[in-house]
């Protein structure tokens, strides 16, 4: 993140606060934050250390959001005629902030995606058994089953052992790789590179 130079005189039709954008989206500072990691939203720093986040970008987040809640409510018997796939992904992570995060940014990708939320390992387990997906996408430290065994339990499953995984994990490649991690599995650093996963994601189910 770049710092400005201008002192923190901002000219409020360009930038927000940290505290100004949350109450604009609604969402917690937390959230705004994490958005500004993952490079959702734009935000610069004053000479004085006080985060600014570019007016640009929040409006194109408050549009991502309207547009997905807006597909939401549409009538499906209204609707035209849609793709014949729609292919499910698991999304496992114990923060809730973050499968907010992941809910935003892959509904506005325009790609015919259901997307399952999991708390931990072993509640992906379950949703998975429950919806067969296509996709998982899962963060390795969890609390109860982490995504270790996770993956572990899926391999040693006769009919989840070809399932596609993605992992995206704050743990260092040496670390993932000692614990036992399948070598043929891609593994994404956190903060989560949103661009790099969406061509990781077509790429898996062919959709580019």
């Amino acid at each position: 993140m770049t710092n400005l130079n201008t002192g923190d005189a901002v000219d409020a039709k360009e930038f927000y606060s940290t505290a100004e954008a949350a109450k604009i989206l609604g969402v917690s500072h937390r959230t705004i934050q994490l958005w500004v990691e993952s490079g959702t939203l734009q935000a610069w720093k004053t000479a004085g250390g006080h985060r600014r986040i570019t007016s640009i970008s929040v409006d194109r987040v408050m549009e991502t959001r309207r547009q997905a809640l807006a597909s939401d409510r549409h009538d499906p018997k209204s609707a035209a005629p849609v793709q014949a796939r729609q292919y499910k992904v698991v999304i496992a992570d114990d923060d809730a902030t973050l499968l907010r995060l992941y809910e935003l940014e892959i509904s506005g990708w325009g790609l015919p995606l259901q997307l399952i939320k999991a708390s931990d390992g072993f509640d992906a387990l379950l949703k998975i058994g429950e919806h067969h997906p296509d996709l998982l996408i899962s963060d390795l430290s969890m609390p109860g089953m982490d995504g270790f065994r996770m993956v572990n339990s899926l391999r040693n499953n006769p009919k989840q052992r070809d399932l596609n995984i993605i992992i995206v994990s704050g743990l260092d490649r040496a670390t993932i790789s000692s614990l036992g991690l399948p070598a043929e599995i891609p593994v994404y650093a956190k903060p989560v590179p949103f661009s790099q996963l969406r061509a990781a994601v077509e790429k898996t189910l062919a959709l580019a």
